[in-house]
């Protein structure tokens, strides 16, 4: 039998903007992705569980959410900078 290949390493967009302090709950992230206000690889995104993967930039509020991967790999880090004029 071969072994099942694992499935890549993701997280929602609802929950990014979350657990990064862009959005004060889950219920505010909901709100504001539904509105139409984030954006994913500069296209407006509505879906709150979007999966975002290693490379996809997020915008929201003049500040930009680069997903990376971690140093061991299997990690994924978040890199926010302030959106440049």
């Amino acid at each position: 039998m071969s072994e099942p290949v694992p499935e890549e390493e993701s997280i929602r967009l609802d929950q990014l903007l979350k657990v990064s302090g862009l959005a004060q709950t889950g219920g505010h992230a909901k709100v504001v992705i539904q509105a139409g206000e984030v954006t994913v690889n500069g296209e407006i995104e509505t879906r709150r569980r979007r999966k975002l993967f290693a490379g996809d930039k997020i915008e929201y509020q003049g500040e930009t959410i680069v997903i990376d991967e971690g140093d061991s790999g299997s990690d994924r880090a978040v890199e926010t900078s302030p959106n440049q004029p």
